[in-house]
């Protein structure tokens, strides 16, 4: 029963995973189908990534008392219907609406997964290998979505991925039917709990210089991770000129490189200090970057562009996402350990909604960019958030170290 638990949480979490971030491809359709202006479509980053911060604000307490696993099931529920509803859609309006649920209801999922991996760990060292495996099969589930919606943009009826999508929803609400998990512990526990107290925990925490220059560095690095994952596939197809199919599939690189990097600088972080590591990974990004983007400009339209002839910049591009990919796991490493065990939730909660806040703001501001500015500009402005980065974090080491002293 353990291994059906926690590969029924791994799945749901990618599930939910794919829809959160097949942000960026829908935007795109969403222009090309609804004629949307690109600011316009950058508001279904803020549709979902508010409705996380509602979630992770007003329903801390709901969910265990609700439960982990009616919550999930309750979850996928939804889900299913709005993804069914969604194939119909006929204006934007209906894919608004889409993120709004999807950010309510990951907000929940990521609330139920993480308390309910402390239900079957025997050991932080069950814990952390249980959360590897779980954020593992989560980017393979954002991997997958690329590819899903690539295919069915590439067979001309994009919103036919949503049958599929309820289709896989209504599976694994169905799984959850028949798993049993002893929630007695948490129900022990949160007895008595209340938003208002996990406000006052969270504001509590925020007030320390620790914990904001932890955020301010978390809420940067979301807003280039977004501005970049978010807008990849407009930029494949409006600069370089890709195939709208081809657009979205090959903006996959972006978040293979996140996963490779994690896997990697995991075990590199056994060995050598955090700051060093990041703020190589910072240097080698800035000079990607500057290296790929030049490669760009003066890309013309061909037919028959495929794979083996796509323009240098579309592989070289996305690679800043290896580069990207220790910098979040590791700052938050860092701040939750130098707490107590009874501050980390209040600490989850924090960086939640700075990193939904970024990933609103990093969309908006890449979108308008790209309105308003010529070619690769865009992409090149993120240049400021990285150096303010670089900049932060060994002031985020001494604020920390103070904190674990």
């Amino acid at each position: 029963m353990r291994k059906r638990i926690i590969l029924a949480l791994a799945l749901t979490y990618a599930l939910l995973g794919l829809l959160m971030n097949s942000v960026g491809i829908v935007i795109l359709q969403s222009i090309a189908q609804f004629g949307i202006s690109k600011p316009m479509g950058s508001t279904l980053e803020a549709c979902k990534d508010l409705s996380v911060v509602v979630a992770s604000l007003l329903l801390v307490a709901a969910v265990p008392a609700v439960g982990y696993r009616r919550s999930l099931i309750g979850v996928l529920a939804a889900m299913a219907a709005t993804c069914l509803l969604a194939s119909f859609a006929t204006g934007f309006a209906a894919m608004q609406a889409l993120f709004v649920v999807t950010g309510l209801s990951f907000g929940i999922t990521k609330i139920a997964t993480y308390s309910a991996i402390g239900l079957v760990a025997r050991d932080p060292a069950d814990h952390a290998s249980i959360t590897g495996l779980i954020e593992g099969v989560f980017m393979g589930g954002v991997l997958a979505g690329a590819w899903l919606f690539g295919w069915f943009i590439d067979a001309g009826e994009w919103l036919r991925v949503y049958w599929l999508l309820a289709a896989i929803c209504t599976l694994a609400a169905l799984a959850w039917l028949g798993i049993r998990l002893d929630e007695s512990t948490a129900a022990t526990e949160n007895t008595g709990a209340s938003a208002a107290a996990g406000w006052r925990a969270m504001l509590a925490l925020a007030s320390l210089p620790a914990t904001a220059a932890v955020l301010a560095v978390l809420f940067l690095y979301v807003l280039v991770e977004q501005g970049v994952g978010t807008w990849l596939p407009t930029f494949n197809r409006e600069i370089l000129h890709l195939p709208a199919a081809m657009s979205v599939q090959m903006s996959s690189i972006f978040v293979a490189s996140i996963a490779l990097g994690r896997l990697l600088s995991g075990a590199l972080l056994r060995r050598v200090g955090w700051l060093p590591v990041l703020l190589a990974c910072l240097a080698a990004l800035a000079l990607l970057v500057v290296a790929a983007l030049p490669l760009a400009e003066g890309v013309r339209p061909r037919a028959g562009i495929g794979w083996g002839s796509a323009p240098l910049a579309a592989w070289l591009f996305p690679l800043v996402g290896f580069f990207l990919a220790p910098i979040y796991p590791t700052v938050c490493s860092v701040a939750l350990s130098a707490l107590p065990q009874h501050r980390h939730a209040a600490m989850i909660g924090l960086i939640v909604i700075f990193s939904a806040l970024g990933g609103t703001i990093g969309s908006f501001l890449v979108g308008l960019l790209f309105q308003t500015l010529p070619g690769t500009t865009a992409f090149y402005l993120l240049l400021f958030p990285i150096a303010l980065v670089a900049l932060a974090l060994p002031l985020v080491r001494r604020r920390v170290a103070g904190v674990a002293a």
